[in-house]
């Protein structure tokens, strides 16, 4: 899948993820997608709770190898 943006947050334990994601998110325009990739575990399910709470469409999660990529789409 294509991103408008990419951010690496391998390394980094909740909450900077999110925090993280949001603050990229503010720079993006409506539609564009950001591409994030994780090694935090509990990042999966905050990703979806950020993604419900914010109305920001999570378009996929992949685990491969210890690290999950996520797509999401900016409302």
């Amino acid at each position: 899948m294509q991103a408008d943006k990419e951010l690496d947050v391998r390394g980094m334990s909740c909450p900077l993820p999110i925090l993280k994601t949001k603050k990229s998110l503010v720079d993006m325009g409506s539609g564009q997608v950001l591409r994030v990739i994780s090694t935090d575990g509990g990042s999966v399910g905050d990703m979806q709770a950020f993604s419900k709470q914010t109305g920001h469409e999570l378009i996929s999660v992949v685990q491969e190898g210890g690290e999950y990529t996520f797509f999401l789409r900016k409302k």
